[in-house]
């Protein structure tokens, strides 16, 4: 530390100088190319403006921090342990990389990469065999993000005997102790991370931020099934796109859906009916003709003739 004597008074420059000195927040944050990544997050994802504000506060938040820390301001790192709330195909996975890019751009962690685990991959059949798979995957994902999708699983009380609680021990231990190395994202249905949480209250003080990806509308799942037929080059007609309208608002009501997800499988599906019914008319065939996605193509579903999905284990 710096100090200047004069008589028996000892002045500490070095605190002076952070006292008068100033940061341009703008500069530090066009910098660091965070708004890239918000923006590649905006074009990547329809909708879920609420889990992009969460991103965007959490981003600033550690913008903010890193700021401070080069002033010597301390208020403790923050919690960046995670949870993501919802159905399937609400894109945790694209958000999850997203937030890895911006901790490792601001330096809250040393590799960009997210580890996606399950279950199975923490847990093992006999005595001694789920400490060292989730101590293995841990090591993996050191440095990173760790990114446990239904994570809820990990806790089956019904199922005495069960390992789980074992893995649970694990992670909360190192989720603890090597916070700085390591950001833990649990993902899954939001009902049954709520119970998960309330069975395990050590897992749930150790997480920093919870988001909820709420279901799309119809109207945002029409503008995702455009945007994967244009970048497949297919096209709905006017008559399959008032069809495709009314299979969502139907397939939305019905077991496994999983959003943009079941959007893609939906297409591909129709996509194999317009296939089979250009092949059956057996004539010359126009660049339209293989472009166009028609009614029919979408009414022969199952959930328009028997009112369930065309595949019921679809997910």
């Amino acid at each position: 530390m710096s100090k200047q004597i004069l008589g028996t008074k000892a002045i500490d420059t070095t605190s002076t100088v952070l006292e008068n000195s100033t940061v341009d927040l703008e500069a530090a944050y066009r910098d660091s190319q965070i708004q890239e990544i918000l923006d590649s997050l905006d074009q990547e994802l329809v909708g879920l403006k609420s889990v992009k504000n969460k991103i965007k506060e959490m981003a600033a938040l550690l913008l903010v921090d890193r700021v401070r820390k080069s002033l010597g301001l301390t208020a403790g790192a923050p919690t960046l342990h995670m949870t993501f709330l919802g159905n399937p195909g609400m894109g945790k996975t694209t958000v999850a990389m997203r937030m890895a890019e911006i901790l490792y751009r601001l330096g809250y962690i040393r590799k960009e990469n997210v580890m996606l685990v399950m279950r199975d991959d923490l847990i093992g059949h006999g005595m001694g065999e789920t400490a060292s798979k989730t101590r293995e995957v841990l090591n993996n994902a050191m440095g990173g993000v760790l990114l446990i999708d239904e994570a809820y699983t990990l806790f089956r009380p019904d199922h005495p005997g069960d390992f789980g609680l074992e893995a649970i021990e694990i992670l909360m231990q190192v989720m603890e102790n090597q916070r700085d190395d390591l950001v833990v994202i649990l993902a899954g249905y939001k009902e049954q991370m709520e119970r998960f949480f309330h069975s395990n209250p050590g897992m749930n003080s150790r997480i920093g931020l919870h988001i909820e990806f709420n279901d799309y509308g119809v109207d945002n799942l029409m503008t995702i099934a455009q945007s994967i037929l244009k970048s497949q080059h297919y096209s709905f007609s006017p008559d399959a796109e008032k069809a495709f309208r009314e299979y969502l608002i139907r397939r939305r009501t019905m077991p496994h859906f999983a959003n943009a997800r079941s959007v893609r499988n939906a297409i591909d599906r129709a996509r194999l009916r317009q296939a089979n019914r250009l092949l059956s008319k057996g004539k010359s065939l126009t660049k339209q003709d293989l472009i166009t996605i028609e009614a029919e193509d979408i009414l022969s579903s199952r959930v328009f003739r028997e009112g369930v999905p065309d595949c019921e284990t679809e997910s």
